[in-house]
């Protein structure tokens, strides 16, 4: 597709923002505050409340009268990590008639004209990202392509917007993904079963198998939560924390399952990649956290992925054929 053709998209049709949020009130209620600021306003705001022992329910009784749209409040018994708020953010607002969902982590804030600049882009793909702002202001680097030969996505260099305001790529993330309500039903929910990491990148995967992919020229988000980081050249590698570290490779397993699912898993490439996976996630801990203790949380992923993939119970998430039920909500006006 030309980028002329692009020019030519249609008005963006109405968007329900689905926020994933556990015990980060403080960033949920910038997130709010920015939200109540758009023009134009969303259709609707469904907020998951992931069991959160802080303030976060009173951020969101306090945002109810300050909101554009109606609130809708999922709140969960347990914490089912962003994975599992995805899921159910994304299967209520489908329930509620959403036509397209603009997916989002609570620590990030909406810029001023955000969906009129995604508008734009909408009448020629059903899965698109707007680029963001780190917390200083800067260009944050996201601009990458999943390898399923290896099972990893990978840094794109250099300015992919030097000739063109669209990058196709077959990857996703959660923070600031919009994807058509059409779309979700063919793939099914994001997988719960992933908590956190790796969930965005197969979902993003699965959308590509069945449409294009855009990574768009427009600045939509700023995150807000600072990280500490170093440079690398083709992007950067940031904190983590070692859950974070055991489900990166815990994951591998279910993501192994899906490219076995759709006949593209190679054993030896996939071995290399969680080899890479791995190396990096060591460097993260030396030469950015400088302590080693997280490596034993990779071991306990890396064993937790071998019996994943021996798992024979394991099935994909499935399409969504019919029409979904609604779940437990507190619902705005």
């Amino acid at each position: 597709m030309a980028s002329a053709d692009f020019a030519d998209a249609a008005a963006a049709p109405a968007v329900t923002i689905v926020i994933a949020t556990y015990n980060r009130a403080d960033y949920l209620a910038g997130l709010l505050a920015t939200v109540s600021a758009l023009d134009p306003a969303p259709e609707r705001v469904v907020v998951v409340d992931n069991a959160s022992t802080d303030n976060t329910g009173d951020v969101i009784d306090a945002a109810r009268d300050t909101l554009p749209a109606p609130l809708d409040v999922v709140r969960l018994d347990v914490n089912t990590g962003g994975a599992g708020g995805f899921a159910a953010g994304a299967a209520h607002a489908l329930a509620a008639g959403a036509q397209w969902l603009w997916l989002m982590d609570d620590d990030v804030e909406i810029l001023p004209g955000a969906l009129a600049a995604l508008g734009k882009w909408t009448g020629s793909a059903d899965c698109i990202h707007g680029r963001r702002l780190d917390d200083a202001g800067k260009p944050f680097f996201w601009q990458h392509r999943f390898l399923p030969a290896l099972g990893i996505h990978y840094p794109v260099p250099g300015n992919v917007f030097r000739d063109s305001p669209v990058f196709r790529t077959n990857v996703g993330c959660f923070e600031g993904m919009l994807i058509s309500a059409g779309l979700v039903r063919k793939i099914g929910l994001p997988d719960a079963r992933f908590f956190i990491n790796g969930d965005d990148t197969i979902y993003g995967w699965l959308a590509s198998r069945r449409h294009e992919v855009l990574y768009v020229n427009d600045f939509v988000l700023r995150k807000v939560r600072p990280q500490r980081s170093i440079d690398l050249g083709i992007r950067h590698l940031n904190d983590s924390s070692d859950l974070s570290r055991f489900c990166m490779m815990r994951n591998r397993g279910y993501l192994a399952r899906y490219l076995q699912e759709h006949g593209v898993f190679s054993p030896a490439g996939f071995a290399l990649g969680t080899a890479l996976t791995a190396a990096k996630e060591v460097l993260r801990l030396v030469a950015v956290e400088h302590r080693v203790g997280g490596t034993a949380a990779l071991l306990r992923g890396w064993r937790e992925a071998r019996r994943i993939l021996r798992d024979d119970s394991w099935r994909p998430m499935p399409p969504l054929t019919e029409s979904l039920p609604p779940s437990s909500v507190e619902s705005g006006s």
